[in-house]
């Protein structure tokens, strides 16, 4: 079992940016793909993107394609996310989250979620 613990989150300015880190706990985080949700009040948790276990392939949702970047380092058993381009839409609690394969991460495909971060964007 990985446990995992978010951090980074705040306040920014729309138009700035933010790092989330997570980091995970156990010996088989390397092997498993992880990535980022997210989930606004209100509203249904959302699936943002996901590295694959080796952190060569990564995949986002459309909605923040060319804004956020996920990556890992699989040596230091994080997963990141850079978020670009903030806006006051773009506020929620975000999640990291373990997939339940290696390539495999999704709504539905998760093997663990950390307990969330808040990102809150002023305009």
């Amino acid at each position: 079992q990985v446990q995992l613990v978010e951090s980074g989150g705040g306040l920014v300015q729309a138009g700035g940016s933010l790092s989330l880190s997570c980091v995970g706990f156990g010996r088989t985080f390397s092997t498993y793909a992880m990535g980022w949700f997210r989930q606004a009040p209100g509203k249904e948790r959302e699936f943002l993107g996901a590295t694959i276990k080796s952190g060569s392939s990564t995949y986002y949702a459309d909605s923040v394609k060319g804004r956020f970047t996920i990556s890992r380092d699989n040596a230091k058993n994080t997963v990141y996310l850079q978020m670009n381009s903030l806006e006051p839409a773009d506020t929620a609690v975000y999640y990291c989250a373990r997939g339940t394969t290696s390539y495999t991460l999704r709504i539905g495909a998760v093997g663990s979620w950390g307990q969330g971060t808040q990102v809150t964007v002023s305009s």
